[in-house]
């Protein structure tokens, strides 16, 4: 192989177009926009559509072959690219790509391709220029992009030998992905069992078998409730919570009794003062926690690392909630619903007023927690474009409530079996990792002037 650039091998480079929204039209044609190149391949989803002309096809059209690389993106996403396969539907491409057009005599678009993939995004976050917050590559840059070169027949061999490894990675990927997805239906089962009776004997059946009362269920939430109305300390008489009615096809296993969240927990929504953005530093004595910050990936039982702190003064001029540790809390505004991001509290925590938080009682606390992560928050939203949930979404909610002792066996039971799925979750992951790290290696291995076809 030899080093060239990839300019030595193009026939033609062209940006895209732009149209304004009133040019968009449902049975417009499709425009590939920089979200439909991922990971070395076109995905079609989120298909925008456009009123196109003969003559805008004609200079803007997508053809079998065709390079689509990204120009305008994130720094560590700018210079994503694919290639445009056979099966694609008459397309054009919108302004933030550039479409690159190989002299096939010289090199197989799936060969050049394959190099972009391979260290593409890497060599152009270091030489993108910054643009209002984006970063940007010319077609002078594109051009400028080392590859490697050899004869078309050794391409061929070199490409089918990648798509050979691949086709082997990818079956392994799917392998994996459906464990994954076997341990999600693993995880929702146990819970459904745990909140149904039926993970642990029940404290009903042991107390029958061992000749002894036990707490029942309704006693513990009378109990609950007698506590909260000898401690009342607010305005005027306490305000008893409505007692729920449960369906006649909610199962009761003996001893249990039905509750309603207000009954064993408190409810609340953060706040967002204003002039708080201004505060709001990186470190600080008070986290400040943002319905955005939902979506990074955390352990469900820990608190996710915030990026905005508030001293105690602020908290207190602000007037801003305090979640205290061991409340639950979740998003009521925006796409996080879906996902079904909760986060336990480890320590004192302000929430912006999009997140939502439960406290429950320290009798139900461990159950509590268990019982919260079985509801399907997707469920509870509203169906707008903008998923919300507010506190009458919550606050009708049924919980089945064991008695106590039994609470802290099905959450002892619950931890058991999530330790064995955690563990099992973790080295899928690993595996995960290693194979996008092999997949990486490929291809250098690949495009390695010594050892091209040494796979």
């Amino acid at each position: 192989m030899r080093e060239a650039r990839l300019g030595d091998v193009v026939s033609s480079m062209k940006n895209g177009m732009y149209k304004p929204a009133s040019e968009y039209a449902d049975d417009g044609m499709p425009c590939l926009r920089m979200y439909n190149i991922e990971a070395g391949s076109i995905v079609w989803r989120d298909i925008k559509r456009m009123r196109v002309s003969p003559q805008e096809y004609a200079d803007y059209g997508l053809l079998e072959g065709d390079l689509l690389v990204n120009r305008v993106n994130s720094r560590e996403l700018v210079g994503k690219a694919a290639v445009i396969p056979a099966t694609l539907e008459p397309s054009v491409f919108e302004s933030k790509n550039i479409r690159v057009r190989l002299d096939t005599s010289k090199a197989l678009p799936k060969f050049i391709n394959y190099q972009l993939f391979a260290r593409g995004s890497k060599h152009f976050a270091n030489n993108a220029q910054q643009v209002v917050g984006m970063a940007s590559i010319s077609q002078g840059q594109l051009a400028d992009f080392p590859i490697v070169l050899t004869d078309v027949d050794e391409q061929r061999e070199v490409v089918a030998e990648i798509e050979k490894q691949f086709s082997r990675l990818d079956e392994a990927v799917a392998n994996l992905q459906r464990v994954k997805a076997n341990l999600k239906r693993y995880k929702a089962a146990v819970l459904k069992a745990a909140v149904e009776g039926r993970l642990v004997e029940t404290e009903a059946t042991l107390a029958h078998r061992e000749g002894r009362t036990y707490e029942t269920g309704e006693q513990l939430l009378q109990r609950i409730l007698d506590e909260r109305r000898a401690k009342w300390k607010g305005r005027g008489k306490f305000s008893e919570p409505d007692t729920p009615v449960a369906p006649e096809t909610l199962p009761i296993p003996d001893g249990w009794c039905i509750s309603a969240i207000p009954q064993i927990a408190t409810i609340a929504s953060g706040n967002t003062p204003a002039g708080i953005l201004d505060l709001v530093k990186r470190e600080g004595d008070v986290p400040w926690f943002k319905v955005g910050d939902m979506n990074h990936e955390s352990n469900q039982h820990s608190m996710t690392h915030a990026d905005a702190w508030l001293t105690h003064q602020q908290v207190e001029n602000l007037g801003l909630r305090v979640f205290p540790p061991q409340t639950v809390i979740f998003p009521k505004r925006g796409g996080a619903i879906a996902t079904n991001k909760k986060r336990l509290l480890s320590s004192f925590c302000a929430c912006d007023l999009n997140v939502m938080g439960i406290t429950p009682f320290d009798e139900v606390a461990p159950y509590f927690f268990l019982w919260f992560e079985s509801i399907d928050l997707a469920k509870l939203s509203d169906g707008s474009n903008i998923p919300q949930i507010n506190n009458k979404d919550i606050a009708p909610l049924i919980v089945p409530l064991p008695p106590h002792a039994e609470q802290a066996r099905i959450a002892a039971e619950v931890d058991r079996h999530l330790s064995i799925i955690r563990e099992v979750e973790g080295e899928v992951d690993t595996n995960l990792k290693r194979a996008q790290a092999l997949r990486q290696a490929t291809l250098a291995k690949s495009f390695s002037a010594s050892t091209a076809l040494a796979l």
